[in-house]
This record gives C-alpha cells, sequence and structure tokens, in this order.
C-alpha cells in the first residue's frame, strides 16, 4: 500500500498555512504553536527545530512520545471524514491537528479547543 503524500510532505510547508488561516480570523501564531505543543507534546524549541529541519509529517507525528491523551476527545469532520473514524494512527493525528485549527480559526476559545 502506498503512503498518502501528505505523509512525506514537509510540517514546515504546511505550517504557514495554518499561522494564515489563524491570523485571518483575528487568532495568533502563537495560538497555533499553543495547539501543536498541546498535541504533540514538544516544547516550543522542538516545535522549532522540526520547522527548521524541515520534516515531514509521517516523522513529525513518530517523534511525538508525549502525545495528549485528550486528544482522543476531538470530535467531528475534516475533509468530510470523521476524525474519530480515521483507523490510520498518523493519518488521524495530521486531521486531529487540521480540527484544531479549523476550531481556532472559527473563533472557538482555547480553553475549549485544549480540551480542558
Amino acid at each position: 500500500m502506498t503512503k498518502h503524500r501528505i505523509y512525506t510532505m514537509s510540517f514546515a510547508s504546511v505550517y504557514p498555512h495554518y499561522i494564515t488561516k489563524a491570523e485571518k480570523k483575528g487568532r495568533t501564531k502563537k495560538e497555533v504553536d499553543e495547539i501543536i505543543r498541546w498535541l504533540t507534546g514538544y516544547s516550543q524549541e522542538e516545535l522549532e527545530a522540526h520547522l527548521e529541519h524541515k520534516t515531514d509529517f509521517e516523522t513529525f507525528f513518530a517523534g511525538a512520545s508525549k502525545l495528549n491523551p485528550s486528544r482522543t476527545m476531538i470530535k467531528g469532520v475534516v475533509c468530510g471524514v470523521r476524525v474519530e473514524d480515521i483507523e490510520e494512527p498518523t493519518m488521524q493525528e495530521i486531521r486531529y491537528l487540521d480540527k484544531l485549527i479549523d476550531e481556532l480559526a472559527k473563533g472557538k476559545a482555547m480553553e475549549k479547543i485544549l480540551r480542558k
């Protein structure tokens, strides 16, 4: 089975799109970074290192050894697919992140986005 093409894409190539989507709706890069850190367990320095090294999505999520256990509370549809129904683990992590960025752009409070 061939891998989905997003697995080999650089996280750094998509990251600016997350920022742009948030900023268009009055949100900030700081909030995007907070969401990514919450989901993956990476520190800000680790996140910046992945961006600098242009880590691909598969490696980015494979290296996230402290994935937030509350991420399973993320529900909803991204790209026409329910995130909770995605069976492939890496794709589900990518879609969790997409869903969180969507919630940020829709004006949801950070406390709710971070499932507090």
